[in-house]
């Protein structure tokens, strides 16, 4: 049976914590139309993981720093460019892959850092898993406190910032949690994966959700959904868990994109 090993039953942990958490932070992104935010962000902690890998330090805390920075960057970019917006994302992405191209060079232990582009899910620890918990915790009760706010700058920024809302501040701790928590991840799901976790659900709640409430609560069950489906196909198929997950949520999404236009067309 699946759960007679230890590894899995902390993979599933890992995973499940993950899958709660990444909605919280994928539906704002995806409601303001910064999908790649993940990604840009994703690729930072790839670069401090191989700064991380080249210095001899703990790759992690390197990519939870440089991420962090990437993070508050990214707004003073934004700022700078308020009607193109995206330039900010296509600038920090564009440095993470530099950043990783030539430290990941650099760097003597190369298998190590190429083990973080797919994370090693099978290989989580009870430390890991206690860290994911807190941080899960953390993205919870910041959205909790926030969510009121978050709801308005997600659909209007302009009328936020008018009516009293600091958008700055809350956009940049938004940048900075959403850094940490795709920095965290890196190691158990891996860069490829994180980003994908953040967006997929998000894209399946939106088919078949009516209000931003119903699309953050949809995001978390679909994401938990695909993330346990994917991994428990992963170990009876002897499939990469990271692909097979992200697979599996693509599979879903289609599924409802063809569900949806089929029943406008049947209308």
């Amino acid at each position: 049976m699946i759960f007679d090993y230890i590894f899995m039953r902390y993979a599933f942990a890992a995973v499940i914590l993950i899958a709660i958490m990444t909605p919280f932070i994928g539906n704002v992104i995806v409601l303001k139309r910064m999908s790649s935010i993940g990604d840009a962000l994703s690729h930072m902690g790839l670069a401090g993981i191989a700064i991380g890998v080249f210095a001899g330090v703990n790759p992690v805390m390197t990519a939870v720093v440089v991420s962090v920075f990437a993070a508050v960057a990214m707004e003073f970019f934004r700022s700078a460019f308020k009607r193109y917006s995206e330039i900010s994302i296509a600038v920090i992405m564009s440095a993470g892959l530099g950043f990783a191209a030539v430290f990941s060079g650099l760097a003597e232990d190369s298998a190590g850092f190429n083990s973080y582009l797919f994370g090693s899910v099978l290989l989580v620890t009870l430390p890991e898993i206690i860290v994911l918990s807190v941080l899960t915790a953390i993205v919870i009760l910041f959205n909790i406190i926030f969510y009121k706010y978050f709801m308005h700058i997600t659909f209007d920024e302009e009328s936020a910032k008018l009516s009293g809302i600091k958008t700055r501040l809350l956009n940049i701790c938004f940048n900075i949690l959403t850094a940490v928590v795709v920095s965290v991840s890196i190691k158990t799901v891996g860069v490829l994966l994180i980003s994908s976790l953040i967006i997929l659900p998000v894209a399946c709640a939106m088919q078949v959700s009516r209000s931003y409430r119903s699309n953050l609560i949809n995001s978390v069950i679909f994401a938990l959904l695909f993330t346990t489906a994917g991994l428990t196909l992963s170990f009876y198929a002897d499939l990469r868990p990271s692909g097979t997950i992200a697979l599996t949520g693509l599979a879903i999404l289609i599924i409802l994109i063809i569900s949806n236009v089929t029943r406008k067309r049947n209308r």
